[in-house]
């Protein structure tokens, strides 16, 4: 069994923020495999079904971002598994929307989710998959306000198109084919080309 979590923050205002996205990677594959994440359990919303053969626990956590680790040790807690049998999914501003990354372990990078999880498990060694939410281009920037702001449309089809690819490459990390998942998927950039590349 696996429990894949996807980090956000409930409520409709939150629903299309940076912060969210890995909700909506969440909300994908539960519509993908068909899979209700409905049920109020382990302070998340959740569901469970099978994915790759495996079965698995899908959640979105419900505490608000910072949280996101209760919710993430009661689920394993009760199942009685390890971080080994975990996978978290979250956004990261370090990598532009279009990208993501696939990890099997590491510090927190300053995303306070993960920190939560880290403390919470006593363990960074879970698999990871980062997708990219556009890292801001100026120094002077509010942090908070950049992962609450909203993607623009633009942003939200790339998105869109990195979310079915981090889906595939979930179905492979669910298989134990992380190397595989890692080498087809963390070099892919789905952002659309401006024109300006040399041939």
């Amino acid at each position: 069994m696996k429990i894949i979590a996807g980090l956000g923050n409930p409520g409709p205002k939150y629903a299309f923020t940076r912060h969210n996205a890995g909700f909506l990677l969440i909300d994908y594959i539960s519509q993908k495999h068909g899979i209700a994440v409905d049920k109020l359990k382990f302070k998340s919303l959740m569901g469970q079904g099978m994915i790759a053969g495996e079965k698995v626990i899908l959640l979105k956590p419900q505490t608000f971002m910072n949280l996101s680790g209760e919710a993430v040790a009661a689920a394993l807690d009760f199942y009685k598994l390890t971080t080994d049998d975990l996978i978290v999914v979250y956004d990261d501003i370090t990598i532009p929307t279009g990208r993501m990354r696939i990890r099997p372990k590491g510090s927190d990078g300053g995303h306070n989710g993960i920190k939560s999880i880290i403390y919470l498990t006593g363990s960074d060694e879970f698999d990871r998959i980062k997708l990219g939410c556009g890292a801001p281009r100026h120094e002077d920037f509010d942090m908070v306000d950049f992962v609450l702001s909203s993607f623009s449309d633009d942003e939200k089809k790339t998105l869109f198109k990195v979310i079915e690819n981090a889906s595939d490459a979930l179905s492979l990390l669910i298989r134990g084919e992380r190397r595989e998942a890692q080498n087809k998927y963390n070099g892919l950039d789905l952002a659309p080309k401006t024109g300006d590349e040399k041939v």
